[in-house]
């Protein structure tokens, strides 16, 4: 069996080499954050000993027509992927998880997925990286489709050791390494509401699109909505950092739900529509407020209800958006992927989504947003300064040309000289300010001077 080495987050000395299909299998929910459900999941080894490297996650298509284009998909943008990060990968290692439907077995959902895996195999091996490994994990149990050896995988699948009894496990707990459930639980935390909690937010999102989307788009009122939907989600944050943690995370969103009104939620939800508020949202982000905010994005994602689905893109986005400039970049990719299912041409989703993907760092963005922040608390001040002086300039205005005289003419400024019918006008200015003469000199200089 080929040895793979393997670091799941793991840096420096701390690294676990894997010895055999059982020990890769127990290490598929560390390498990913989470136990991934119903997914083709494939990893990049490099080097002699096999590094894991870039990997790919998606989910099993519902039917074996769409396999070939898929496979040959995956192949592609994992070996693509690899090479803009850490050079052409040297093969790789398949995963195929699902569970077994009603009336079927583990060993059957292996042998139904096989031809997918055969597939996968041909699609790696025509860009000439072969698959060392492919492994289908269902109900409790993994099978190899390279390994011939029964003594190590037998017809009836080999059970999956249990949870936290494993090296890797113990490696990964010391590492600070959480998995994170499975992905379906992950999802669920995302997913809207359900009847008759469903039908009342609905109800709250039309009262609050017939009055602000026409605020919106017609231009004028917009800027006001903009700001009343920021002020509502900073009242909401509030609410969220002052209620106490919980570590149950399904009794957590329910106690996030409840401090939440449907009215305020649909307000915000609509109001996210507008590019500049979503991105002057996403500027929550770090600090105390952003585990706050991601809480908050993730529950006005489980409003967008019924016809307003895909009304759910941008907090779905702004959740990702939190998560990984946190450090979760499983949770990331979960919140992007979900927001790019309900709307594949959102732009901000698309674009954080490849981000995080090819690793790049979060902080160039979080500075970009700072520095946003300071550009408008500028703006902002120096709207404010020029308007205080308009308004003394003005009053300045007032006090001199509304003055009279003691005899009822008109007032004249000192040192402005009355001129006589027909004459011309004589330049004038400010009593008690010498004339100045201009030096001779370029036009360039005087125009400095």
């Amino acid at each position: 069996m080929t040895r793979h080495n393997e670091a799941a987050g793991l840096s420096g000395d701390d690294q676990i080499t894997l010895r055999s299909p059982a020990e890769l299998a127990d290490a598929l929910p560390y390498v990913l954050g989470f136990h991934p459900d119903d997914s083709i999941v494939m990893i990049a080894l490099h080097g002699p000993r096999g590094r894991f490297g870039g990997r790919l996650r998606l989910g099993i298509p519902r039917t074996s027509e769409e396999w070939p284009e898929v496979c040959d998909q995956l192949a592609e943008c994992l070996v693509t992927g690899s090479e803009r990060r850490a050079g052409r990968p040297d093969g790789t290692v398949l995963f195929l998880c699902q569970e077994p439907a009603e009336g079927e077995s583990g060993q059957d959902v292996m042998e139904r997925l096989r031809p997918l895996a055969q597939r996968l195999r041909t699609a790696c091996g025509g860009l000439e990286v072969p698959v060392f490994e492919a492994l289908c994990i269902s109900d409790g149990r993994f099978w190899s489709y390279v390994c011939p050896d029964r003594r190590c995988c037998p017809p009836e699948g080999v059970p999956l050791t249990l949870p936290g009894t494993s090296v890797m496990a113990a490696a990964a707990t010391y590492a600070g390494i959480h998995v994170r459930g499975s992905l379906r639980e992950m999802e669920a935390r995302l997913a809207p509401l359900a009847p008759p909690r469903a039908e009342e937010q609905e109800r709250a999102l039309d009262a609050a699109g017939s009055e602000l989307v026409p605020r919106i788009l017609g231009g004028s009122d917009c800027a006001t909505v903009r700001e009343e939907t920021l002020v509502l989600v900073g009242g909401m944050l509030t609410r969220l950092r002052a209620a106490p943690p919980i570590a149950d995370s399904v009794a957590a969103d329910v106690r996030d739900d409840g401090l939440i009104g449907d009215e305020e939620a649909a307000a915000v939800i609509i109001g996210l529509q507008d590019r500049l508020a979503r991105d002057r949202a996403a500027q929550w982000m770090e600090g105390p407020e952003a585990e706050a905010a991601l809480r908050l994005w993730r529950a006005l994602a489980r409003r967008c209800v019924g016809s307003y689905g895909e009304h759910a893109a941008a907090p779905l986005t702004l959740a990702g958006w939190v998560a990984w400039s946190l450090g979760d970049e499983p949770a990331a990719r979960v919140s992007l992927g979900r927001a790019l299912c309900v709307d594949p041409h959102y732009l901000f989703a698309r674009l954080l989504h490849q981000a995080c993907n090819e690793g790049l760092d979060p902080e160039l963005l979080r500075r970009s947003l700072r520095q946003e922040r300071v550009d408008r608390a500028l703006q902002t001040a120096v709207r404010g300064e020029l308007e205080r002086l308009g308004a003394a300039a003005a009053t300045a205005s007032d006090g001199v040309s509304g003055g009279s005289s003691a005899s009822g003419g008109t007032a004249r400024p000192r040192g402005v000289r009355a001129k006589s019918p027909g004459a011309p006008a004589a330049r004038t200015r400010p009593a008690g300010r010498m004339r100045v003469r201009r030096r001779p000199g370029r036009r360039g200089d005087r125009s400095r001077h």
